[in-house]
């Protein structure tokens, strides 16, 4: 296959990466805090920590961890929005050779059972806010060690206030009982008594369980080796590199982390790359609150701000946009969800900087495509295989498809997962005999190597850049006592890009939409809940049964 991309590349971007350079993410984590000790790592709420500061919290939690008697490679879930205990908790946990299991805060009891019961994780790091949640569920479940951070924990004096207000004020704190459980600081003060033992780590290790519903809407833990990690890192940094080159005077960056470190994307690029390259990332704990997070920024020449559509379009409808300072601003990276033009081209108007829209996966640890980081309009591509990266666009039967035909973007590099946790089978469905991941998306490439996206062969639906699998709200509501059937699809919305909406067919004639929602409630997390719900008499099906979406989502049923 000639890689016609190549040939659209800036200069100065390699073909290829190399990712010998590094054993392990923790290599790369400590080479950074040896070098940038007294530089800014992560700012949050007014509070800063250096790196230097972040190595030695790490090491003491870490400690802890050893202490506990856990295994190397034992599975530790990390529950936090983002705030300055995740980046203490994740270069802990990888430090002491344990592996990460990102976890929403925001899940339903029954969506964490399923994650902490599917990944094995035998300990939990999680804010206070959301122990409620666990306390749920934690007997069914292999957790023995729970580590239960405040707001406050590392933001010095003014911490007792925040906590106060979190828990008094605004009542964010459901009462909660989690008998055994140790207090993030006290974990810290514990493991600072207690010696660290360095744990041999190789590329192959695994780093992450990262929880995709992959093509079937069962969450599973895509398996994420500290070798896709450190190319993914490395991938985007060269990527970014070219757009240096008009900012001589950037240094290390600062880069706006308003997207949850939980999510792939953010992992990726807000933190790990950030950590790679010295810079600070500015954690933003509630990006929903558009004021707060202007506020946040207001003060810092920002360099980099990946983001979804949503985001962008809520900073750019807020009367203080004004006030932040974009001067400095290298790269806006659009992820997660399809970039608007009428959005991009606002966006430009005020930052004389493009969104540069890219394209992941969490089985690619995300990133495999990205628009040229000096372009300076709108493609409505997904841009160009980042180095070290193959894209074959493939058929039903696995045949490469000639350049403008539209077939199955499927994968192949260093950054592709090395399977789904615990499920070969799985695994098998979507790997190719000659190792390319199927993406189950469907896209285009053209002459240029730029690969558009044209249809989603799975029916997943793309809320806020979170994947909403309609199985699962399907099987979720198919519960409710007064349901006979029920679809769901996805239905073009202004705010999130799109919203779920449901089809449902009644066995109980009372059953009301209200009935419906309130359930929901209880059963998931916010985006994938309907927002929209219509009752009919019957549902479109083929002739095997099959319930068809499509003609749902295309209004010919």
């Amino acid at each position: 296959m000639e890689k016609v991309w190549l040939k659209s590349y800036p200069p100065g971007v390699p073909a290829e990466i190399d990712t010998s350079r590094y054993a392990s993410i923790t290599a790369l984590l400590e080479e950074s805090f040896e070098t940038n000790r007294s530089k800014p790592a992560f700012a949050c709420m007014g509070k800063t920590i250096s790196y230097g500061e972040l190595d030695e919290l790490s090491l003491r939690l870490a400690a802890w961890f050893q202490s506990k008697g856990l295994a190397p490679g034992a599975r530790i879930a990390v529950m936090m929005p983002n705030v300055l205990q995740y980046p203490v908790a994740l270069a802990a946990i990888l430090r002491a050779g344990y592996v990460v299991v990102n976890v929403n805060p925001l899940y339903t009891p029954r969506e964490l059972e399923h994650q902490l019961k599917d990944s094995g994780a035998e300990a939990i790091v999680i804010l206070e806010n959301f122990a409620k949640t666990l306390q749920a569920v934690i007997g069914h479940t292999a957790v023995r060690h729970v580590v239960v951070a405040s707001m406050g924990d590392l933001l010095g004096p003014k911490g007792c206030i925040v906590n106060f207000v979190v828990r008094r004020v605004k009542k964010m704190v459901p009462a909660w009982s989690l008998p055994g459980h140790v207090r993030f600081n006290d974990a810290l003060a514990d493991g600072a008594r207690q010696s660290f033992r360095r744990v041999e780590q190789h590329p192959d290790d695994v780093a992450f369980l990262q929880y995709t519903g992959g093509t079937t809407g069962v969450a599973k833990g895509a398996t994420l080796l500290h070798r896709n990690l450190i190319a993914n890192v490395l991938q985007s940094q060269a990527w970014l590199d070219a757009a240096r080159v008009k900012h001589p005077d950037v240094g290390a960056g600062i880069t706006v982390a308003a997207l949850p470190l939980y999510h792939v994307f953010a992992l990726t690029v807000c933190g790990l790359l950030t950590i790679r390259s010295g810079g600070l990332a500015v954690l933003i704990p509630n990006p929903r609150d558009i004021a707060g997070t202007i506020k946040s920024l207001q003060g810092y020449a920002i360099n980099t701000f990946p983001a979804v559509n949503t985001l962008y379009n809520a900073m750019l409808n807020h009367p203080d946009f004004d006030k932040l300072d974009f001067s400095k601003l290298m790269v806006a990276n659009g992820g997660g969800m399809a970039v608007q033009e009428a959005v991009a081209k606002r966006w430009y108007e005020k930052t004389h900087t493009p969104i540069v829209e890219g394209y992941g996966l969490s089985e690619t640890s995300p990133s495999v495509t990205c628009n040229p980081t000096t372009v300076t309009e709108y493609s409505g591509t997904i841009g160009l295989p980042l180095p070290s990266t193959e894209v074959s666009i493939r058929d039903d039967d696995g045949n490469e498809l000639p350049i403008g035909a539209a077939g199955e973007i499927c994968i192949r590099g260093p950054q592709v997962m090395a399977g789904y946790w615990q499920r070969p089978d799985e695994t098998a469905k979507v790997m190719t005999g000659d190792g390319f991941f199927k993406s189950g998306d469907i896209g285009v490439m053209d002459e240029r190597g730029y690969v558009k996206l044209v249809d989603r062969k799975k029916d997943m639906i793309l809320v806020s850049g979170f994947n909403v699998y309609p199985n699962e709200v399907e099987d979720v509501v198919a519960k409710l006592p007064g349901v006979y059937e029920v679809a769901a699809v996805g239905v073009p919305d202004p705010h999130s890009g799109e919203a779920v909406k449901l089809y449902i067919v009644k066995r109980d004639p009372a059953l009301t939409d209200q009935d419906v929602l309130a359930f929901c409630k209880t059963q998931l997390t916010g985006y994938k809940r309907p927002k929209l719900i219509e009752f009919r008499a019957d549902l479109p099906k083929s002739n095997v049964g099959k319930i068809l979406r499509r003609e749902l989502r295309d209004g010919n049923a």
